[in-house]
């Protein structure tokens, strides 16, 4: 199975997975800290995490598979959503939290 093959099932197995650097207990890194605690504001306890240092085919993978070149990465129902700047941008608007209570519901 080739790297994009997993990182699609990955995505589409998961409701919401946040491909990040560290873990959702351990962040290791400012950008990757805040995506988790804007979920964790939203409300969003229940989402899986990638963490894309234990992986360097998955850390380059993922960004190619988006098209998008930074971590952390939102998926939410396969989606890709954004990384932490539009999380914030979503959260500040009410999107999120609608995206996200869509989801869990």
């Amino acid at each position: 199975m080739s790297i994009q093959e997993q990182i699609k099932e990955v995505v589409t197995t998961h409701p919401i997975v946040l491909f990040m650097k560290g873990t959702k207990q351990f962040p290791q890194c400012g950008f990757s800290s805040r995506a988790v605690q804007i979920l964790k504001a939203a409300g969003c306890e229940s989402f899986a995490t990638v963490n894309v240092l234990e992986n360097d085919e998955v850390r380059q993978g993922i960004k190619e598979f988006s098209n998008w070149p930074t971590i952390p990465q939102l998926y939410v129902k396969g989606e890709f959503i954004g990384g932490a700047d539009i999380l914030a941008e979503m959260f500040e608007a009410g999107e999120l939290q609608e995206l996200l209570q869509s989801v869990e519901a």
